[in-house]
């Protein structure tokens, strides 16, 4: 069975002060659930505090994004290797809102998966659809596009280095989430989708649900066949939140 994964996306939040305070509530109820990997992905300026506070944590850490150039005249832009600085596991690539506010095209996201990828972080790589492309019903052919960008680029092979991300627009930050079987709909169609060009990739490819997950209906999603764990948004500013959904997902991975 996949290891359940949890990972945490701060987005533009975040303080010394109301950090600190977060992740001293999260260790301790973190610690004594040992079956499935747990992470945060915190802005850029606050990844030295975390690498210091989540060291020897079950806690790994990772970013919200990543450039997709090693280095040069990229004002304003952070390097693989600028992160791997800070111990950083993950790097979130292709977010909806980065897509959507920052111009990040499929082509782009690809490039900052390579970048991530071959420089020794774990991508994780959000695809999605909007309400009005789920409505008109081409959600398959969305998800589809946003990934065959990066398998046109990097090889299906590329994906055995990766965590996969479904992230409904219509449900992050709403409070409206897919119920798990429409989650599990998509995820399944991502697994045949990879599985059509390398099964064993496939099969072992972690697939993340992300949109209004909470304490509440976390359980009920994680216990998909496809669905291995989540990208949690709001509810990873909640200690007890966050929490609970990261105890959910452990009991799926006993």
């Amino acid at each position: 069975m996949r290891l359940q994964h949890v990972v945490g996306n701060w987005k533009m939040n975040g303080s010394l002060a109301a950090n600190q305070s977060l992740l001293d509530a999260l260790i301790p109820a973190l610690k004594p659930l040992g079956h499935a990997r747990f992470a945060v992905c915190a802005p850029y300026p606050y990844l030295a505090q975390v690498r210091q506070v989540l060291a020897n944590s079950p806690v790994s850490w990772g970013a919200q994004d990543v450039c997709q150039f090693d280095n040069g005249a990229y004002t304003g832009e952070v390097s693989a290797a600028m992160l791997l600085d800070f111990g950083c596991r993950y790097a979130i690539v292709g977010h909806s809102e980065r897509r959507a506010l920052f111009g990040d095209t499929n082509e782009v996201v690809a490039a900052k998966f390579d970048a991530a990828r071959k420089a020794g972080l774990t991508p994780i790589l959000c695809v999605g659809e909007t309400l009005a492309e789920r409505e008109s019903g081409v959600t398959e052919q969305v998800v589809a596009a946003q990934l065959d960008a990066v398998i046109a680029r990097c090889g299906a092979g590329s994906l055995a280095d990766a965590v996969l991300a479904y992230e409904p627009v219509w449900a992050i930050g709403t409070g409206k989430t897919a119920t798990p079987d429409q989650a599990q709909a998509v995820h399944a169609f991502l697994r045949a989708h990879v599985g059509r060009q390398a099964a064993m990739v496939a099969e072992g490819l972690t697939i993340l649900y992300g949109g209004s997950v909470k304490a509440g209906n976390a359980a009920e999603l994680f216990a998909m066949p496809d669905i291995d764990g989540g990208l949690i948004g709001g509810a990873a500013l909640v200690a007890p939140e966050f929490s609970a959904i990261c105890a959910a997902a452990d009991a799926r991975s006993k």
